[in-house]
C-alpha cells in the first residue's frame, strides 16, 4: 500500500477515526459521525463507538459472550468487543489489511459451499448464492465485499519477484472449528457465532487474536510436513497468468469474476438484498471513488442527515470505501456539475436552488477526490530478505522521479554503495483477483503517478505499494502441457503439428518433453507474452476434431526437498461421489500445497505425474471410483520410464459406486465425510503392499461354427485390468447401467441411487438365459477347462466383487490356493444368473469355482457383453488372452492400528481441517 504519509494528529481519537465501511445492513446505514466520542484501541484502523446490545452478542477478540448491555462496535468493519478487550486488541481493521500483507498473492474466488461462514471484510455471516470463497486459502467474503479484500492469499511457490529468508505462519482470522484451542493459553479460541480466532493456513495451529503474536514467527508446516510440498521447492513463472490458471482450477468452478474488482451497486446496499431505507431526516448519497467507478457506474451509498458538514460526509464516504485516511485530505465533487464542497460547507439538500435531492434524477451523485499534494511520504518495500521493518519511508515532492528517490531508498536499506542504475522502482497493485506489477521508468514522477492512480480509483490506491527491485535478465521458464494431440507420433511430427496449429516462435519455444502414448507434449517457453498467447490459443484449437487442452505446470526443485519428506501427489475426480469429490478437492488444496493437488477431469493424470517426474520419492492418493484408480494406474504404466520414482505407492479415497479395490485395501466402502486431515494422516501411516496387474488382449476375428478363424474383423485391442474381468450377465447389467448413466448423468450423484438402478436393471434380466458354455472355450495355463451351465464368467484379481461381495468364497479347497492380490494368479468363477448374483451379494452363496491360473485364453463364437473394472462394451467374436502385465504395482493399505500420530496432530493444530467443520461435508 502506498502510504499518503501526511502527518497524523497526535490525538488518539482522531487516529482512530480513519474509517470505512460498506453499507450492507438494513437497520444500520452509514451515519454522519458528528461529534460522537471515539474509543481508543491499539489495533490500527478501527473506529469504535459504544453501543447498546439488544440481542445475545459475542466478542470478536476473545470469542466469549458479552454480558451486560454495553459493547464496542467498529463502524468500519463491524468488529464487536468487550471494553476489557478494547485495551489489548491486536486485530487490525479491514481498511488496514493491505498494509499488513507480507507477500502479495492473489486469491482464486469460487462459489462458497453451504456451510455457515463469516465474511473476512465486513465480518457478517455469508449465506446464499452470492458468497465466495478462495479455492486456496480460508478467505470467505460476500460477493460485494470481494473488491475490498486484498491479495493476501498463501504464497505456494517461488516466482522470482519476492524472496523470504524464513518461512512464516500465514494467519487467517476466523472461521475456526468450535473445538479449536489456543496454542498459547490453551483456552478455546474457536466460535461458530462470530469471526474470531486466528489460524495458520500452513501448519494449522490456532490462537486467540490477542495471543497469536506470541507464537514463534517461523512455521514448521505441522503434522503434514512430511507429505507437504514446501513452497520453496516449487518454481512457477506466472506473471501473465491468473491464479486459476496456475492452480489448474477450471473456470466452471468459479463465478464470472472478470469484473470482480467492480462494486455492484445493487449488491452493496444490503446483505438481505433490499436497499436500506433512509431513516427519518436522512438521505442517501451516491459516492464514486474515481473515474473508473463513474465509467462503470459502481458507487457506494452513504446515509447522512439532510444538514451535514462536508467533512463528516467525506469521513462517511472514506468509511464506505475502506480507506484509512484523514477526511481533510479529500473533497467531494458533484458529478455533472461544477460544485465542489469544502470542509466548512453545509450539505443541505432541502434548501438547494433546484431541489435536486432525489436519487431517481441522479442529483445526489458525488465523486470523492484526493486533494492535490505538493509532497508526501511513500513506503518502499525491499524484494530481498532483510531484518527489521519490511519497508522504508521516503519523502517525495513534485520534482521527485523514480531515479531520484532510489539513492535514499538504497541508503536506508544499507545498500548505499551499490550502483543505482542496477535498481528500479516497481509498482504493485494488490487486487484480490490478480497482482499487477509495472516497472516505473527512471524519469517517471512519483507524485504524478500517485495522483493518476487516485484519480482512477482511491480503492486501488489503497491496494498499491512500491518495491525496489534489482535489474537483471532473469531467465523466464514457463511450462505448458498441451494435450489432446494424436497419439503415437514422433517428436518431429509433434513439432510440425504444434507449429502448424499454434504458430509458435521457435526461438522462444522448445518441446522439453513429449508423451506419445498420451498424445501430449510439454512446451518450455522463455517469454511471458508468448506463453500466454499459446495457452489461450490452444484452448480454442482442434486437431483431428479433438480440442486441445493447455495447462500451466510448475517446476519442482527436488534438490530443495528436506530430508525425510515424501510429497503426496493427489488426484481428485470431482465428478465422483456427487459433491463430495468437489469438496475433497477444495479441502486438499487448503491442507496441502495446491500445486500437489490435481483435478483429474482437467487434463487427466499426466499433468501431476509430469510435475513430479524428478521427485526421487513420492506417494499418490487417488480420490475417485475404481475407474479413476485404473486410469491413474494406466497412465503411470505408460510414463513410468520417464519418472525418477517409477513405482510410487498409491492410496485410495473411495468415491465411486463399487469401490472394490478400496475395500480390500481397507479404505472403506465409500467416502462418507471423514475429516480430510485424518485421511491424510492415514495415508502417511499406511502400509505398502504389492498388487498384480493384468493385460487383456482382445483380438476380434470372424469365427466359424467350429471355432476356427475365418479372417480379420477389427484391430486388436489391449486393456489393463486391476480388479476383475467379466463376460455375460455380469457385464450386461454393467452395460445397461452405463447406458442409463450416459442418458441422464445428473441423476447419478449418489451411491444409493446408483445401486438402485443396478437392482432395477437386474430385475429386468431375471428371466434372462444364455448358455455361455456353448459360446466360450476356456484355456487356463494351456489346459482346456470345461465350463458348467453358467450365464456369466468372471476373472478375479482381488477378493471383492460387485461392491464388496466375496464371489470366490471362504471355503477351504485343496485344489486351489487362498486368493491374494499379489499371488500372480487369477480366480475363474461362474454365476448362473441374476438370482445367483443376488444371493452372492447377500452373502448367502458364493460363485462356482472353475479354475486358478496366470495365463487365460478364451475363444468367443458370438458377440458378448464384457466389462473390465466396471467399464463395459460388447465384444465381437474372436480370441481373448489375459496375462500378467509386467511388474506388480505398489498400493497403500490402511493400517489397522489407530493413527499413531493423532496426538501429535492435535498438538500441531491439525486435529481438524477447516472444511470438516459444522458436521462434515
Amino acid at each position: 500500500m502506498a502510504d499518503s504519509g501526511r502527518g497524523r494528529p497526535a490525538d488518539p481519537d482522531a487516529a482512530n477515526s480513519r474509517t470505512a465501511s460498506p453499507l450492507t445492513v438494513k437497520k444500520r446505514a452509514q451515519q454522519s459521525p458528528g461529534n460522537r466520542p471515539k474509543y481508543q484501541s491499539p489495533a490500527p484502523g478501527h473506529c469504535f463507538k459504544k453501543v447498546t446490545l439488544t440481542k445475545p452478542t459475542f466478542c470478536h477478540s476473545c470469542s466469549d459472550f458479552i454480558w451486560g448491555l454495553i459493547g464496542f462496535l467498529c463502524e468500519v468493519c463491524n468488529f464487536m468487543c468487550h471494553e476489557k478487550c478494547l485495551k489489548t486488541l491486536q486485530s487490525v481493521c479491514s481498511c488496514m489489511t493491505p498494509s499488513a500483507v507480507r507477500v502479495p498473492v492473489a486469491h482464486c474466488f469460487g462459489p462458497a459451499g453451504q456451510k455457515k461462514r463469516f465474511c473476512c471484510v465486513c465480518r457478517k455471516q455469508t449465506e446464499g448464492s452470492t458468497a465466495l470463497r478462495c479455492e486456496v486459502c480460508e478467505l470467505h467474503v460476500h460477493a460485494d465485499c470481494a473488491a475490498f479484500s486484498c491479495a493476501d492469499c498463501r504464497s505456494c511457490h517461488l516466482d522470482g519477484n519476492l524472496e523470504q529468508d524464513t518461512f512464516h505462519h500465514h494467519w487467517r482470522e476466523g472461521n475456526l472449528a468450535s473445538a479449536a484451542r489456543c496454542e498459547v493459553c490453551r483456552r478455546s479460541c474457536g466460535s461458530s457465532d462470530v469471526l474470531a480466532g486466528m489460524r495458520c493456513e500452513w501448519c494449522g495451529i490456532t490462537s486467540h487474536a490477542a495471543c497469536y503474536l506470541s507464537v514463534p514467527a517461523e512455521c514448521t508446516l505441522g503434522r503434514l510436513r512430511c507429505m507437504l510440498l514446501h513452497p520453496a521447492c516449487v518454481r512457477l513463472d506466472s506473471r501473465n497468468f491468473s491464479k486459476m490458471h496456475c492452480y489448474r482450477i477450471t473456470e466452471s468452478c468459479s463465478h464470472d469474476l472478470d469484473n470482480s474488482d467492480d462494486v455492484d451497486p445493487s449488491a452493496v446496499v444490503s446483505k438481505d438484498g433490499q436497499p436500506a431505507a433512509p431513516e427519518s431526516g436522512k438521505q442517501f448519497l451516491k459516492v464514486f471513488d474515481g473515474d473508473d467507478a463513474v465509467k462503470r457506474n459502481n458507487f457506494r451509498l452513504v446515509s447522512i442527515f439532510r444538514a451535514t458538514r462536508n467533512e463528516d460526509v467525506v469521513e462517511a464516504a472514506l468509511r464506505a470505501f475502506y480507506l484509512p485516511d484523514e477526511p481533510q485530505d479529500y473533497e467531494l465533487h458533484e458529478i455533472g456539475g461544477l460544485q465542489r464542497l469544502h470542509s466548512d460547507d453545509i450539505l443541505n439538500r432541502n434548501s438547494g436552488p433546484d431541489n435536486r435531492s432525489s436519487l431517481k434524477d441522479g442529483g445526489d451523485a458525488w465523486l470523492l477526490r484526493a486533494k492535490p499534494r505538493d509532497s508526501e511520504d511513500i513506503k518502499v518495500y525491499a524484494t530481498w530478505p532483510r531484518s527489521g521493518a519490511d519497508f522504508v519511508s521516503v519523502s517525495v515532492s513534485k520534482d521527485s522521479t523514480a531515479a531520484s528517490v532510489l539513492p535514499e531508498v538504497l541508503a536506508q536499506l544499507d545498500r548505499q554503495g551499490e550502483d543505482v542504475s542496477g535498481f528500479s522502482l516497481l509498482e504493485v497493485c494488490m487486487s484480490s483477483k490478480q497482482v499487477q506489477r509495472q516497472t516505473l521508468t527512471p524519469q517517471e514522477k512519483i507524485l504524478d503517478k500517485l495522483q493518476e492512480i487516485r484519480k482512477l480509483s482511491l480503492r486501488q490506491m489503497n491496494q498499491t505499494r512500491f518495491y525496489v527491485v534489482e535489474n537483471g535478465n532473469r531467465t523466464v521458464r514457463v511450462g505448458l502441457l498441451i494435450g489432446g494431440l494424436p497419439p503415437l507420433l514422433t517428436k518431429e511430427e509433434y513439432v510440425q503439428l504444434i507449429q502448424e496449429h499454434l504458430t509458435i516462435k521457435s526461438h522462444l519455444v522448445t518441446i522439453s518433453h513429449f508423451y506419445p502414448s498420451q498424445g501430449a507434449v510439454v512446451l518450455q517457453i522463455s517469454c511471458f507474452s508468448e506463453a500466454e498467447r499459446i495457452y489461450m490459443l490452444a484452448k480454442d484449437t482442434s486437431v483431428n476434431s479433438k480440442t486441445l487442452t493447455s495447462l500451466v505446470v510448475p517446476e519442482i526443485m527436488h534438490n530443495n526437498l528436506a530430508e525425510g519428506v515424501c510429497p503426496l501427489l493427489v488426484f481428485v475426480n470431482p465428478k465422483s461421489g456427487g459433491l463430495k469429490g468437489r469438496e475433497l478437492l477444495y479441502s486438499f488444496r487448503k491442507l496441502l500445497n495446491p500445486h500437489q493437488v490435481f483435478d483429474i477431469s482437467n487434463g487427466g493424470p499426466l499433468a501431476g505425474l509430469h510435475t513430479f517426474r524428478e521427485v526421487p520419492r513420492f506417494r499418490v492418493l487417488v480420490c475417485g471410483g475404481d475407474g479413476t484408480v485404473g486410469w491413474v494406474l494406466g497412465v503411470l504404466e505408460a510414463v513410468r520410464h520417464k519418472l525418477v520414482c517409477r513405482e510410487p505407492p498409491i492410496g485410495i479415497v473411495p468415491l465411486g459406486t463399487g469401490n472394490d479395490l478400496a475395500r480390500i485395501l481397507r479404505w472403506g466402502p465409500g467416502y462418507s465425510g471423514e475429516d480430510p486431515c485424518h485421511i491424510l494422516a492415514s495415508v502417511d501411516e499406511a502400509d505398502e503392499v504389492l498388487m498384480d496387474r493384468w493385460t487383456i488382449l482382445l483380438d476380434a476375428q470372424e469365427m466359424s461354427e467350429d471355432g476356427k478363424d475365418n479372417g480379420f474383423l477389427e484391430p486388436p485391442k489391449i486393456v489393463q485390468m486391476n480388479n476383475y474381468f467379466g463376460l455375460g450377465i455380469d457385464a450386461e447389467l454393467s452395460l445397461d447401467f452405463h447406458l442409463a448413466r450416459e442418458g441422464e448423468p445428473d441423476k447419478f450423484t449418489s451411491r444409493f441411487h446408483n445401486k438402485g438402478v443396478y437392482v432395477k436393471v437386474g430385475l429386468q434380466k431375471i428371466s434372462y438365459t444364455r448358455s455361455l458354455h456353448k459360446e466360450l472355450q476356456l484355456q487356463v495355463d494351456t489346459q482346456n477347462v470345461p465350463l458348467p451351465n453358467i450365464e456369466g464368467l468372471i476373472f478375479l484379481n482381488i477378493p471383492s466383487w460387485g461392491s464388496g461381495a466375496d464371489l470366490w468364497g471362504s471355503e477351504v479347497d485343496s485344489r486351489y490356493g487362498k486368493p491374494s492380490i499379489d499371488d500372480g494368479l487369477l480366480e475363474v468363477v461362474g454365476v448362473t444368473g441374476v438370482v445367483h448374483m443376488g444371493q452372492v451379494q447377500s452373502g448367502l452363496r458364493s460363485g462356482i469355482r472353475i479354475a486358478q491360473g496366470n495365463y487365460i485364453r478364451l475363444t468367443v463364437s458370438k458377440p458378448i457383453p464384457v466389462q473390465v473394472d466396471g467399464e463395459p462394451w460388447v465384444q465381437p467374436p474372436g480370441h481373448i488372452i489375459i496375462s500378467a502385465a509386467g511388474p506388480k504395482v505398489r498400493m497403500l493399505r490402511k493400517s489397522k492400528q489407530k493413527q499413531k500420530k493423532s496426538s501429535a496432530g492435535v498438538k500441531d493444530g491439525r486435529s481438524e481441517s477447516p472444511s470438516a467443520r459444522d458436521g462434515g461435508h
